[in-house]
């Protein structure tokens, strides 16, 4: 019997159709949405916004991002440091003597401690002393207030030797938050506090601090410091001598991380240590490349321009089918949502191809079979 081809299409193509309307699993389609345009230029493309560099041994050293830190003195910092002079303030305890007057010192049967016994900088930033009545204070050093007292005192006592010394360290305070052991205030006292010094007395950085992003406030003003430049590669810039009110903050390091995809054998994101990643480490964490599937010379590093760059992206190409170029990989430090790509062999990308449209072929192929059956049964 004579097979009647436009006789199967009247039967395939609605088959086709409904079998379209029932795909099971989910499906977001766009053709009934309102789509938004913000380029302004339509006719542009996301190549346009793109930059690709290759990297050779020749122009890795101009692709070091990340700044690079050298040990180095902080003259700046040990200046003032040497010129360090605690400010009374309020909330802070005075511990006033007078030589050969202990009446003056210790009041008549008190056995607590010097704390306890001594002068208390009100809140209007006065003391009160026996013979004197009400000194200011506030905002001053130890060495001016015994200054002040002595000339006082010595209307009423020939030559009194005075000495003045702070019992209690209260009315300025700094703060150490963040991945730290022990968080909290730290009290600015006559001893010179530096940042280094604060994170030492926290007990020292947590597991997850990201010691190369620490910020420093000071009056509603933040300064980034690098403890990783200050504590492993010895750049005193990086310390700060602390005022009343900063506020020294560690972050996690969750932001530190990469994400590496592609033709990789455990493809996976993967966090930025304190030590810093290079590409070629990123590639050794995730198994290296799959060697039956990955085209070699197609191992790429994608990332986000910076905000005042006019593109959009900067792609680095490493070629990788010499073996020794990953020595190039580790001369180049990713930074942090960098993604690592290895993109597939064209080879294999075809049969990719082939294998998506091979269950299509030989399903057209059984109904077609199976439709002549049916035709030619009587």
């Amino acid at each position: 019997m004579k097979f009647n081809k436009n006789w199967l299409l009247t039967i395939v193509f609605p088959a086709i159709l409904l079998a379209g309307c029932s795909t099971p699993g989910s499906h977001l389609s766009i053709d009934s949405k309102n789509v938004i345009e913000f380029d302004s230029n339509p006719e542009s493309t996301l190549a346009e916004h793109i930059n690709l560099y290759p990297l050779t041994a020749h122009t890795v050293g101009s692709f070091a991002h990340q700044q690079r830190f050298a040990s180095q003195p902080n003259p700046g910092l040990d200046t003032q440091v040497a010129n360090y002079e605690y400010r009374i303030g309020p909330g802070d305890i005075l511990n006033v003597t007078v030589w050969d007057h202990p009446e003056l010192t210790i009041p008549a049967g008190s056995y607590r401690s010097a704390s306890e016994a001594g002068n208390w900088v009100h809140a209007d930033g006065t003391i009160f002393y026996p013979y004197i009545g009400t000194v200011a204070v506030s905002g001053k050093t130890v060495r001016e207030i015994r200054s002040d007292i002595a000339q006082k005192l010595a209307r009423y006592l020939e030559s009194p030797q005075i000495d003045v010394n702070v019992a209690a360290f209260r009315s300025q305070k700094t703060y150490i938050t963040g991945e730290v052991e022990k968080p909290g205030q730290q009290a600015i006292s006559n001893i010179p506090l530096t940042v280094l010094d604060a994170i030492n007395r926290a007990g020292g950085l947590a597991e997850n601090a990201d010691w190369r992003n620490v910020t420093l406030t000071r009056n509603g003003k933040e300064e980034a410091i690098s403890l990783y430049a200050l504590m492993q590669r010895g750049d005193l810039m990086q310390n700060r001598l602390l005022q009343a009110g900063d506020i020294v903050h560690v972050p996690r390091n969750d932001s530190q991380k990469v994400f590496v995809m592609g033709e990789v054998n455990d493809p996976k994101l993967l966090k930025i240590d304190r030590a810093g990643m290079s590409l070629t480490e990123a590639l050794s964490n995730v198994g290296g490349i799959n060697q039956l599937s990955a085209d070699a010379t197609g191992v790429f590093v994608i990332r986000t321009a910076d905000k005042e760059s006019e593109h959009l992206a900067d792609i680095f190409q490493l070629d990788i089918n010499d073996a020794s170029a990953l020595v190039i990989g580790t001369e180049f430090d990713l930074q942090p949502y960098d993604i690592v790509y290895v993109t597939a062999a064209p080879i294999v990308r075809w049969n990719r191809v082939v294998a998506q449209l091979l269950p299509t072929i030989t399903g057209f192929n059984e109904l077609t079979e199976g439709v002549l059956r049916v035709r030619n049964w009587p």
